[in-house]
């Protein structure tokens, strides 16, 4: 891992960065570049195989980036992020610990929260929201 300066310079080499093409201040393609075909043909299996595990963090990012990316830029990310954690394995040569499935969940709590509320209002429900108190 010595080769690249950082995971951002590896993903790049690899091609799972996506593009950043500005004309006068306008984004006009995210397409991401070729890089290494069978680097990234592997980290989009992979990436495809751990978005249809059961309980881990990948299959939770790929369920919270399909419905606004699409299934094969959800694939495209979850095969980056896939690789930054292989980047920093080797470097720091330890071992790989799931962060679990309701991850994300318990990250951004806030805007998990906020969305549940402004899916109840659409359905014509008015929300009042009541924190619990903790159990003793």
């Amino acid at each position: 891992m010595e080769q690249f300066a950082s995971a951002g310079h590896l993903a790049s080499w690899a091609g799972m960065c996506s593009g950043n093409r500005q004309s006068g201040g306008k984004r006009q393609s995210g397409r991401t570049n070729k890089g290494n075909r069978w680097l990234r043909g592997v980290l989009v299996q992979a990436a495809w195989a751990a978005s249809h595990t059961k309980g881990s963090y990948f299959s939770s990012q790929f369920r919270s980036l399909v419905g606004r990316r699409g299934k094969k830029r959800a694939l495209v990310a979850l095969g980056h992020t896939m690789l930054v954690i292989i980047y920093y394995l080797l470097k720091r040569q330890t071992t790989f610990q799931d962060l679990g499935a309701d991850y994300l969940d318990r990250y951004e709590k806030d805007r998990l929260q906020q969305n549940l509320i402004r899916c109840l209002e659409r359905l014509g429900n008015r929300v009042v929201v009541e924190p619990v108190a903790p159990a003793a």
